[in-house]
Order: structure tokens, then sequence, then C-alpha cells
């Protein structure tokens, strides 16, 4: 077989979410797929920062920030946050629309006051995965500092929740040309979330910078992700995998479903795939 570029996103994906340690069976797979001479790629919606935890486990280059930050092997391929300009809009006009913010930096991310007891009272159970997962985030593993304590360093993405997409209207509109939105389906309880991020970076546009660096042609590329904040991952891989907990819109538009993530699924996908 000739040497596969894997993409893997991290929560839903290789742990569950709002988690660090992934299934024992997922670092079996990596660790095989790498001693075969694969390449193996975390691609994740958490900034650099967030992703030191699951490092740890092994792998060839990170990709963070939904594409807006890319390094293999400690070389920096890619690096895209907004403008100083930029970011004052997308704060204000959010800030405006009483819609809960989650700012990321490189390092450290920031949430608006409130958001915590706002996951509290709506993430109770797992009837909106990106909820427990923000909540998960927050309350345990990984490092969310208050907003009161942002002090202006550079941003490359911000993830927002808000009751309903009524007030998501007037920021689409205003950011629409510099931004694209990754909005999830609104739950049973009328919330909304979502994440956005500059037009010049997505998982997609990560993915095919990667080929372009590593000289790897993206016929032989895979992409494993849950949620629709991979959909441009899958669509750019050769190969794009869901798991079977992840997003149904996702899987109708995945290649392949594999096992969910407590199922030892990214072991399944890659036993099926021959990678291991």
């Amino acid at each position: 077989m000739n040497q596969k570029l894997i993409f893997l996103d991290i929560d839903g994906t290789l742990t569950e979410p709002g988690k660090n340690v992934p299934p024992r069976s997922a670092v079996e797979a990596v660790r095989k797929a790498r001693g075969q001479g694969h390449i193996v790629v975390l691609c994740s919606g958490r900034n650099y920062g967030m992703l030191f935890p699951v490092l740890e486990y092994g792998f060839d280059g990170l990709i963070a920030s939904a594409g807006g930050y890319i390094e293999f092997n400690g070389q920096v391929v890619y690096d895209c946050p907004m403008t100083p300009e930029q970011q004052a809009r997308v704060l204000d006009v959010f800030k405006e629309s009483g819609i809960y913010r989650t700012i990321g930096g490189k390092n450290c991310s920031y949430t608006d006051e409130g958001f915590k007891e706002f996951l509290a009272e709506n993430a109770q159970s797992q009837a909106n995965s990106e909820l427990l997962r923000w909540r998960i985030q927050i309350e345990s593993e990984l490092d969310i500092h208050p907003m009161s304590e942002y002090d202006g360093e550079p941003i490359y993405g911000m993830a927002f929740m808000s009751r309903g997409a009524e007030r998501l209207k007037k920021p689409m509109q205003v950011l629409k040309d510099e931004f694209d939105f990754c909005i999830q389906d609104e739950d049973a309880c009328g919330i909304v979330n979502g994440e956005l991020a500059s037009k010049a970076f997505n998982k997609g546009k990560a993915v095919e910078r990667l080929c372009e660096f590593l000289g790897i042609p993206r016929t032989d590329t895979i992409a494993v992700g849950d949620s629709m904040n991979d959909l441009e991952m899958l669509q750019a891989a050769e190969t794009g995998v869901c798991m079977a907990n992840g997003s149904p819109s996702l899987q109708k538009v995945a290649d392949m479903i594999c096992p969910s993530v407590t199922e030892d699924g990214l072991y399944s996908a890659f036993e099926t795939l021959h990678l291991i």
C-alpha cells in the first residue's frame, strides 16, 4: 500500500467529546499505522495550546484552529490569525447580538462570563453533543479563561452558542464577506451552536496545504471526523470517514461510517482501510 496521509479530528473522533485521553484501541491504531509508514496528523478546531495533552500519544503533525495554524514535525507550515480590525468586528457584533462567545488564540481560549452557567443549564445529557463538549472542557480538563482576562492577543476563530437562530442573522450579514459560519443543527431546546473562521482557511484547505507541503497527492489521503466542522476535511480527502456517533448530515456525505469512538471505531476504520 502507498503511504497514506491521515487526518484525525479529536473531539468525538479520537477521544470522547471534551476529553484528552483516547481509548487504548485508538492509541494502538495510530501507533500501528505510523509503524507501517503512514503519516498521522491531528486536525482539530481546538487551538494550539489545547492540543498538547493529546500530542503526547504520538503524531507527525497538527492542524489547529480548524486550519488556521499548521505544524509538521515542529516546522510551522501556515499561521493565519485574524487582523486586529477583524477581531474587533467579530467580538462586537456577537456581543451586541447576545450570543455566547468562546474565542481561541494560539495558546489560550477565552469564554464569556455566564457561559458556564448556560452550559450547566442546557447540557445535562447527550441531547446536544456540542453543548456537552464545551461543558466538559470548561469545567474540567481544558484551559479556558474568562473573557475578562482577554488582553487582545491574535485570535484564529470563535465558537458560539445562541438561544435560537434569529440572533445569528446580524452577525452573519455583517461578517459574511470575510468569514465562514459552520452551524450545527438546532437542538430540541432551540439552542444553536457553531464556529466562525476566516474564509482564508478551513480544515479542507488545511488538507490541501499539508499535501502540497509534503508533496503527497490527495489520492493518498484519509480523513476521519464526526461533526459538520469536519465537512470540508472529509470532502478534501480521498476517503472521508464519519464516526457512528457523528452528525447525521456528515454521515450522508462520508465514504464510510465506522463504529463510535466508545466502540473502538478508529481502530475498526484503520483495519477496514488496511492501514494496520
